[in-house]
């Protein structure tokens, strides 16, 4: 029977223990949610990069595309909004985005090699799952938290509790203690309320981004699941 396991944070990644699982990466506050509301918004790709330099080595081999990203949670220079709504606003029909989080791109980096890589946020939650479920119905699946250098995020293991609780509805997994904690951490808090009280959602209410932890709130309201192909995010078919 396959598993259901979540990583708490993206350092307690083995990369190479990836092989034959589904892997799954979330950072809710922003960069998952962002690339999923991106590429519903019309982007074409986007390429997740490390840090500034990368982004802009990139930058130059694709051509004309949206430089976007943050670190620290500050801006970087020449960069665009990282955030869902901001991101979204500036314009992203059939765009190639190259994009740079302090936490969430770098999971994704981490775990580039793997066969199967989706993104997930609360807003795909059932669509991901459906498609996960449909295509892989026999392999174990990794739930990785990003965290945040190196600390447990309340916001991701809320995620990856959201997401057990479609696949605890659609198939049968062996759950994994760190599962089921997330499966009851979900299950026993509002998800907005959650978002806000959480140390990154504090931290992002602080720089005046409330209505973007309300909108990463939102429950299955986009049915775009992004996948990792040869390093790049597009919409899985």
């Amino acid at each position: 029977m396959p598993k259901l396991h979540v990583l708490l944070k993206r350092e307690e990644l083995d990369p190479a223990r990836l092989e034959g699982k589904v892997i799954i990466v979330l950072d809710i506050l922003f960069a998952t949610t962002t690339i999923v509301h991106a590429l519903a918004r019309g982007a074409s790709r986007i390429h997740p990069v490390r840090n500034r330099e990368e982004g802009l080595r990139v930058a130059d081999d694709v051509g004309p595309c949206v430089l976007a990203g943050e670190h620290l949670a500050q801006a970087i220079a020449g960069f665009g909004p990282a955030t869902p709504m901001a991101l979204a606003d500036t314009g992203l029909d059939d765009a190639e985005i190259v994009y740079c989080t302090t936490n969430g791109t770098q999971a994704l980096v981490s775990v580039a090699h793997a066969a199967h890589v989706y993104v997930g946020s609360l807003l795909n939650g059932k669509a991901l799952v459906d498609l996960v479920v449909a295509r892989h119905a026999e392999n174990s699946v990794l739930i990785i938290c990003s965290g945040s250098l190196d600390r447990f995020n309340l916001e991701d293991f809320h995620g990856a509790g959201h997401l057990i609780a479609h696949f605890i509805g659609r198939a049968d997994y062996t759950l994994t203690d760190a599962a089921i904690a997330a499966l009851h951490a979900y299950r026993g808090s509002d998800t907005r309320s959650a978002l806000r009280a959480s140390r990154v959602g504090r931290m992002m209410a602080e720089h005046a981004l409330d209505a973007e932890i309300d909108f990463a709130s939102s429950h299955d309201t986009l049915d775009i699941v992004p996948t990792l192909v040869e390093g790049s995010l597009v919409r899985a078919a």
